[in-house]
């Protein structure tokens, strides 16, 4: 970890940014929140949103649906080599209690197929569209090994939020919480420097989702 650190900070400081996360930094982090974003990859925003990431020092959890990692793989990939996590957010975004258990099992197993087919690997996070969840939903999400992911703090991006509410949702945070943001609001991607700024002002740190806990932790 103290290599990627090193690495990341060169990067971030390379690009000129007032923010950056040295390795002093990461021993001084008091603890972890769960960025994450839905609704990707795309070739016109994922590559804004992994660069903004990567200036201001952040890691997230990309929560991607299915048909769009089939149509951009080459953004998948892009997401892990930025240093992101890949989660499953179903194939084609449906109210997933309103279907099947076969048209369940469908919607995962195809996102399983179409991360792993772009370079994500395997994920192990799952977060069903719109937070909705049922038994059946819960059952296929642990058949194949992932951990069903909603949050704590709603940005409110996807409800046309500002970007100081945006600011001010990430700023209500604690240790271990995971806030929703997508990738597609401009709002969000102009608060990234602030969010970065918030979090290092209270000594948290943007962390993984732990597969086990189904919280933010430090990146292992």
């Amino acid at each position: 970890m103290r290599a990627w650190r090193v690495v990341l900070a060169a990067a971030v400081l390379a690009a000129g940014s007032t923010f950056a996360v040295t390795p002093a930094h990461a021993a001084a982090c008091g603890g972890y929140v769960g960025l994450t974003f839905d609704d990707g990859p795309s070739s016109g925003k994922t590559p804004a949103l992994l660069n903004a990431l990567r200036q201001n020092g952040l890691r997230a959890t990309m929560f991607n649906e299915g048909q769009y990692a089939a149509a951009y793989p080459a953004q998948v990939r892009a997401q892990v080599s930025a240093g992101m996590w890949v989660g499953n957010h179903s194939y084609t975004h449906p109210h997933l209690t309103q279907q099947s258990q076969a048209q369940v099992d469908a919607e995962i197993s195809r996102t399983q197929q179409a991360i792993a087919a772009g370079g994500g690997g395997t994920p192990r996070l799952f977060r069903p569209p719109y937070g909705e969840t049922n038994g059946t939903v819960q059952a296929v999400a642990s058949k194949y090994g992932l951990r069903q992911i909603i949050w704590d703090v709603d940005s409110q991006d996807w409800n046309g939020a500002s970007v100081d509410a945006i600011v001010q949702a990430n700023g209500r945070l604690q240790n271990g919480q995971i806030i929703l943001m997508h990738e597609w609001p401009a709002n969000t991607l102009t608060a990234i420097p602030r969010i970065a700024q918030n979090l290092a002002s209270r000594g948290l740190c943007a962390g993984m989702i732990s597969p086990s806990t189904g919280r933010a932790v430090a990146p292992g």
